[in-house]
């Protein structure tokens, strides 16, 4: 739903799923019952079997349990699936870098993103939340060896982001600490930013502001087959917040103050980036009854005239192509 077409294609196409200490929600993007021999590692035995049929439950500590397993393992000579993966990763890098360039006035979640990606140090802790924000971060932050990344594993778990930011800032004295939230989330735990403020946490935290529920909206539409409804937020001004809160906060709105502002500050500080409301949350590949009910829901969606401008553009363009075939 919020990964990589090729991470989609090789669910599609493996005969083999080994399933570590996740209930991904989306039954949908696994593989075909029957299709793949299904093997699931949780410290929980309910969850055994949960969202796909496997044929090897393991019950146990997922590390000590993949170590264990490794040892049996041999290396096959055939990497062709591999591979294969590889290539269409590497075009979906360019689909990827071509959606982050500037467009027009308005600012896109994914350039934004990106440049926030970009400027980590080597010792980055970064957290996200749940919500659009968890695809942004997924899709445009490149992480590297070294750094570390924290997001919930529960579906909808809203306002984890700055909270596990604080717990790192807390745990890992001395690194550097990042967040990716969205408005919906920080709104709910805007007076956790005080903590990072009273123990000096280094937190660089950017808010995706679109006054929207997004992921709510899109799965309104894209789930149901219902218009966008009841999905708005009271805006916020977080930059104000912050100020209230002892510290520095800064308010972008265009792709050219986005070099000016980003990290100018020493942490805390909170960087609210009002991005387009209206750019499409699309998952790589879109399964067929998704199709139809976007295609039966946009029209009564409120904006969808700038949703559908927003679809017309390029890269988006390319990437809704390479998911159609």
């Amino acid at each position: 739903m919020l990964g990589t077409l090729p991470a989609q294609e090789a669910m599609e196409q493996c005969d083999a799923l080994l399933i570590v200490g996740s209930t991904f929600p989306y039954i949908e993007y696994y593989p075909k019952p029957g299709q793949a021999r299904g093997v699931q590692i949780d410290r929980d035995g309910q969850r055994i079997g949960l969202r796909y049929p496997v044929e090897a439950g393991l019950v146990g500590d997922a590390g000590e349990t993949l170590r264990l397993i490794n040892e049996r393992l041999s290396r096959k000579e055939d990497r062709s699936f591999l591979q294969q993966a590889q290539v269409g990763m590497a075009r979906w890098r360019e689909m990827m870098a071509a959606s982050e360039t500037k467009s027009g006035g308005s600012l896109k979640p994914q350039y934004v993103t990106r440049a926030f990606g970009t400027r980590l140090p080597a010792d980055a802790v970064l957290a996200t939340d749940s919500g659009q924000n968890t695809e942004m971060a997924a899709r445009h932050v490149d992480l590297a060896d070294g750094q570390a990344f924290g997001v919930s594993g529960a579906l909808a778990s809203m306002a984890c982001g700055l909270t596990y930011a604080v717990a790192a800032g807390i745990a890992f004295p001395g690194r550097s600490v990042f967040a990716i939230v969205g408005d919906g989330g920080f709104a709910m735990q805007l007076g956790e930013f005080s903590t990072a403020v009273r123990y000096g946490i280094p937190l660089k935290l950017l808010v995706l502001k679109n006054n929207m529920l997004n992921q709510i909206a899109w799965e309104q539409i894209m789930f149901l087959g219902n218009p966008q409804f009841g999905c708005e937020l009271q805006p916020i001004d977080f930059a104000k917040a912050a100020e209230a809160m002892g510290r520095r906060g800064f308010s972008i709105n265009h792709p050219d103050q986005v070099d000016e502002v980003l990290f100018a500050e020493p942490g805390p500080v909170v960087i609210e980036a009002l991005v387009d409301a209206y750019e499409p949350m699309m998952p790589p590949k879109l399964p067929p009854d998704y199709a139809e009910n976007f295609r039966k829901a946009l029209p009564e969606t409120p904006g969808h005239e700038r949703i559908e401008a927003n679809l017309a553009e390029e890269p988006l363009k390319t990437m809704v192509a390479a998911g159609q075939q």
